[in-house]
């Protein structure tokens, strides 16, 4: 068994668009949770911006969810009816299909995300999940804005977003890069890596995540493309 994670992103358009998806950050719960073969499941928000964002933005919302194989989640993310409701309502979606490579951390008490051998080369995705302590949210916003800049400039990211279960509490920034050694260099350096020294120091999560991913294959666009047909561009 590999495990395959599936981040599917949803863009509405309009006041009747943005308030369906509204309600159904309540309503599709209990859809979700008896979706057949769904293990872990997230139902997110989003922030604007390149990666945390105290900001909501109202027209995208995202599902992260985790299956027993690449099969399982192609087709139910496909077929099954909560996820054929939300492309249907939703006026551009992308999935984007991922094998864990490396997991540090947990989420809400348990660890979602099982590593396995996965592909050395390719397009690679890192996910990072905090839970922001309330008396450190001061010091780690002062510190976002510079690292979403950072990324936003960085001319070898493929696709970054923020997304989070609560806003300004419990916070999630996913990238994918074109390889291993570009994601690292990012990582490493600048605000990204004087954060990561600032948080170690301040103590400033309650509970984190690190994640990296091997990226598996991809369903749909997003901004009228596939995030992903950046490779075949710079091939």
């Amino acid at each position: 068994m590999t495990q395959i994670v599936s981040l599917s992103f949803y863009r509405f358009s309009g006041f009747s668009g943005r308030a369906w998806a509204l309600m159904m950050m309540g309503a599709a719960r209990p859809a979700l949770a008896r979706t057949p073969d769904i293990k872990f499941w997230k139902l997110c928000g989003a922030g604007k911006g390149e990666g945390f964002n105290p900001t909501v933005n109202p027209y995208t919302i995202a599902i992260l969810a985790t299956w027993d194989s690449a099969e399982l989640a192609q087709d139910r993310t496909a077929n099954t009816p909560i996820f054929q409701r939300y492309r249907k309502r939703s006026v551009e979606d992308w999935t984007v299909f991922l094998q864990p490579r490396s997991v540090r951390g947990a989420w809400g008490g348990s660890a979602p995300f099982t590593a396995a051998d996965a592909p050395a080369d390719g397009p690679m995705a890192a996910l990072t999940r905090a839970s922001i302590r309330k008396s450190a949210i001061l010091q780690f916003w002062k510190q976002v804005p510079d690292i979403s800049a950072n990324i936003g400039a960085d001319p070898n990211v493929m696709f970054k977003a923020g997304i989070g279960e609560l806003p300004m509490l419990d916070q999630i920034t996913f990238s994918i890069w074109p390889d291993k050694a570009t994601m690292d260099g990012f990582a490493r350096t600048g605000p990204h890596g004087a954060a990561i020294k600032a948080v170690r120091a301040g103590n400033w999560f309650s509970e984190e995540l690190f994640a990296r991913f091997a990226v598996h294959s991809d369903r749909g666009t997003w901004n009228g493309t596939s995030p992903l047909a950046k490779l075949s561009e710079a091939a």
